[in-house]
């Protein structure tokens, strides 16, 4: 049988005649369709232009599927210039298909700055659902697979920007797929922005056509696999627990003595109806951020200064430590010690906010700045693809979700977040969400300031993939949870998938 068809966007950088070159020479390759926008005159038998105006739409895709005769597709996802490893396109075809999988990618080499480096990638798994998920530049779709998911759930979504995330959903939900920990071919890179630079990209509001379009594929991707939660949410427990103050804001803290005055100092600026104070739990701060809070709380009786008896904390356990505090308020509200309030009103915001409806849990909208408070772009992160209808199930296929964040403490003490560093607040947001409404506040009442100190702002691969898999792994215990809810109340039961 054939084996690959590839397809190939177009360049007008002088690398790509030689990342076309290596895929017309290779024996496994059949076809070559390069994706262009007008620009590109094929000059090989194997090649075939295919003019288009976005390279992921359904249309181009669906197109696409019309020409497939092989047993593969390799979708080379992006126009950076590629040199394949050895033997890499046998090995690609070899690993799908002993493990039969739908969709096959590897690791690779990158060249930043003209420096040579791996770039291994993580393993999908269940909750891998978000667009963002990185399998590099070159993934193999086994062409049964991609007939199989089409046939069962339609073809790829009528979509300018989302359509290969929606393909990919598609095959995931039914067939395997697999990462193979190999260095199989080179990138050269482009993007050479940190992390912490980065982090931001999806929420620019510049992207909200695209994220509008990931949601809808998302979604329909969860009703699949028997995940989606309807709009009905359950009522709140009744709180029988007493409490010193209406409000506490919490403020996880380790090392911090160039920021914390001013974070703990903005939320002394508040004005409101009710009484609040301020846990500050000091993880065992090392310079002179102890004697700051320390000088503070000597001098406002708001301020509450912690000191975990525990060596072992993340910031999960931190607010932990806070949250089944005596001197814990009804609702609690997070700061980070990087992080100000915006002005004197975003406490009593929340907490109307909390009032006005049967909320489980309360998320604001931010702005970033700098150090000097000047705006960073993409500026205000309002996360206004959170709806009441289906945020919810939005909420599995991004990273964040605002701030600043607030919960109901009773409801934080019977389940508690996970004692991590990363990740802790996103996980029982999601969890609650599973079962309580989520009120939000569009408008900004934070500001998250960045600098070099950021704990995010320059992570290494190793460092960034523990992360991503982490959660990953939220999302994917998330949605099993989900899944059993939806079929004890006799919804569309989930399949027996195997992930690797």
């Amino acid at each position: 049988m054939s084996r690959i068809t590839v397809a190939l966007p177009h360049s007008l950088l002088p690398s790509f005649s030689s990342t076309l070159r290596q895929f017309i020479e290779s024996p496994l390759v059949v076809k070559v369709f390069v994706l262009h926008a007008g620009d590109y005159q094929s000059g090989d038998p194997k090649c075939e232009g295919i003019q288009t105006d976005a390279l992921t739409s359904g249309k181009t895709l669906n197109g696409l599927f019309k020409y497939l005769r092989t047993e593969f597709l390799l979708f080379v996802s992006q126009s950076h210039e590629l040199q394949l490893g050895q033997a890499a396109l046998e090995r690609f075809v070899d690993v799908a298909q002993q493990t039969g999988a739908g969709l096959t990618y590897a690791d690779y080499h990158e060249i930043k700055a003209g420096q040579r480096s791996e770039h291994p990638l993580i393993d999908y798994q269940l909750g891998s659902i978000r667009d963002g998920f990185d399998f590099g530049a070159m993934m193999l779709f086994t062409g049964r697979a991609v007939r199989n998911a089409l046939a069962t759930y339609g073809k790829v979504a009528n979509v300018e920007r989302a359509g290969l995330c929606d393909l990919r959903l598609k095959v995931s939900a039914d067939h395997p797929v697999v990462h193979i920990q190999e260095y199989l071919y080179t990138k050269v890179e482009s993007d050479l922005r940190k992390t912490g630079e980065k982090l931001f990209d999806y929420v620019d509001p510049r992207n909200r056509a695209v994220q509008v379009e990931m949601e809808k594929v998302a979604t329909e991707h969860l009703k699949n696999i028997g995940a989606y939660l309807r709009p009905k949410f359950s009522r709140l427990p009744k709180d029988t627990e007493e409490y010193p103050v209406e409000a506490s804001v919490v403020i996880p803290v380790r090392n911090r003595e160039k920021t914390v005055a001013d974070a703990v100092n903005s939320v002394l600026r508040q004005r409101t109806q009710f009484p609040f104070n301020i846990i500050v739990v000091d993880n065992h701060s090392t310079d002179r951020t102890g004697d700051i809070l320390r000088e503070l709380a000597r001098g406002n009786s708001k301020v509450v200064h912690q000191i975990p008896l525990r060596h072992d904390l993340g910031i999960g356990g931190c607010w932990n430590e806070a949250v089944l505090s005596a001197q814990c308020g009804k609702y609690a509200v997070q700061l980070d010690s990087d992080d100000l309030y915006s002005d004197e009103t975003t406490l009593q915001r929340v907490v109307d906010t909390f009032r006005s409806g049967n909320f489980a849990m309360v998320i604001g909208s931010y702005r970033l700045v700098d150090m000097n408070l000047q705006e960073l772009p993409p500026g205000l992160i309002d996360h206004r693809e959170w709806t009441p209808t289906n945020g919810r199930n939005n909420a599995l296929r991004i990273n964040g979700l605002g701030a600043p964040r607030a919960f109901r403490t009773f409801l934080l003490r019977r389940m508690l977040l996970p004692n991590v560093s990363y990740g802790e607040d996103y996980a029982a947001a999601i969890r609650l969400s599973r079962e309580y409404q989520i009120g939000r506040i569009y408008e900004s009442l934070y500001l998250c300031r960045r600098w070099e100190g950021n704990t995010d702002a320059a992570l290494s691969i190793e460092r960034a993939n523990r992360n991503d898999i982490y959660k990953d792994r939220i999302r994917t215990v998330e949605i099993m949870a989900r899944q059993q809810l939806n079929s004890r109340k006799g919804r569309k039961p989930a399949k027996n998938r195997s992930f690797r």
